[in-house]
């Protein structure tokens, strides 16, 4: 590997990390309302606490915003690599997993009150693993529209992405960054677990 594709791929993981720091959430609901997002509600910037605040409208556009985020990234890492590359899948994940910890730890508000990663994670597995996706999306509608909390179909979903990334491709690699990001959205969501098993999570 010579200096410029260690400058190139390296570019790119910062430059990941750095486009998961966007908070989407924030920068809508300060430029369109008087709701400080990081305050009420849940406290967090992530399209429920948006859609909850400050409507359908803003919610949709959070979602999409932390969704693409994760899409482009790990898009462009598999055009840079290329199919000759041998740790495709490896570089791959290092990208995926450079923007869901931005999104999780936002430079831009100094690494703390980020999202708790639903949305790009998924982003980056629709690109990864189209197949896994789906499941991830058709297990996180059934609980979502049973149970009617949010929290609870994103918990589900995370737990099948690992299981159905394997079972569409068996790659270590693509297993093993699945498995972590699902690890790191069940932390994020320990006082959503509290509260479900306690009954006091709210409904949608």
């Amino acid at each position: 590997m010579d200096l410029f594709e260690i400058i190139k791929f390296t570019g790119l993981v910062i430059g990941a990390y750095l486009l998961g720091s966007v908070p989407f959430g924030l920068i809508l609901t300060k430029r369109f309302t008087s709701i400080n997002i990081r305050t009420e509600g849940s406290g967090n910037i992530g399209a429920t606490n948006v859609r909850r605040l400050a409507g359908t409208k803003l919610g949709l556009f959070t979602l999409a915003g932390d969704f693409l985020k994760g899409v482009l990234p790990v898009y462009l890492a598999g055009v840079i690599t290329g199919c000759e590359t041998p740790f495709i899948e490896l570089y791959v994940c290092v990208v995926a997993v450079a923007v869901f910890f931005g999104h999780l730890y936002p430079v831009f508000l100094k690494f703390q009150g980020g999202g708790k990663g639903v949305a790009t994670a998924a982003g980056c597995f629709l690109v990864i693993s189209p197949w896994a996706f789906l499941a991830a999306v058709t297990a996180f509608t059934i609980v979502t529209y049973s149970y009617k909390r949010a929290s609870a179909g994103s918990l589900i979903a995370s737990a099948v992405l690992p299981v159905a990334v394997w079972f569409t491709g068996h790659s270590i690699y693509y297993t093993s960054c699945a498995v972590i990001i699902s690890m790191f959205i069940f932390f994020r969501h320990r006082e959503n677990i509290n509260r479900l098993l306690s009954g006091t999570e709210p409904v949608i």
